[in-house]
């Protein structure tokens, strides 16, 4: 009698836990979606308040080279997306190309030590990834840039100003182009 007992005890809860209504599993929550999220921009550098000649160049180096047939010196870390060009876009006219976008003339400064020339450059087209300015080969500023001691720096209204070193790959294509 003791062993109905017992095991009437213990199937007591199987039994009354059969008829208890079931509950349905709560449905899984989706999981959220990613947030696109921009990176924060790289902190822009303090700009050098000493003298033009002491700065620290900017990182990069000079490559020439022939491309579309025109000859072309290009300023950067990497090949690719350089943000400095000098080309000769025909015979006797050099193009100074540098990253950046504008919706107008834009003043740009050119400091050697020869000089200062100040420029302005040409009007922008439609989706230009560049602002250009165009010279004839023969300029002043583009010889003082040749043969100015050691750097030049270029300063873009907005930008930071770039300090360049005077390497030959600069009086290359100004001479293929006169």
């Amino acid at each position: 009698m003791k062993a109905n007992v017992l095991l009437f005890g213990l199937l007591a809860p199987a039994l009354l836990s059969a008829c208890a209504p079931q509950t349905p599993a709560p449905t899984p929550v989706p999981a959220p979606r990613p947030v696109a999220t921009t990176a924060p921009a790289a902190p822009t550098p303090p700009r050098f308040t000493g003298d033009w000649r002491d700065a620290p160049l900017t990182l990069g180096a000079w490559r020439w080279s022939v491309a579309g047939g025109q000859s072309v010196a290009s300023f950067g870390l990497t090949a690719q997306s350089p943000p400095i060009m000098l080309a000769c876009i025909a015979k006797g006219s050099v193009q100074l190309r540098v990253a950046g976008n504008v919706t107008t003339a834009t003043p740009i400064g050119i400091t050697t030590s020869g000089g200062t020339f100040p420029l302005m450059s040409d009007p922008p087209s439609p989706g230009a990834t560049a602002i250009v300015v165009t010279l004839p080969a023969r300029a002043p500023v583009l010889d003082a840039m040749a043969f100015s001691r050691g750097r030049f720096v270029i300063e873009v209204a907005g930008q930071l100003p770039s300090y360049l070193p005077a390497w030959p790959e600069v009086a290359r294509v100004i001479e293929d182009c006169r």
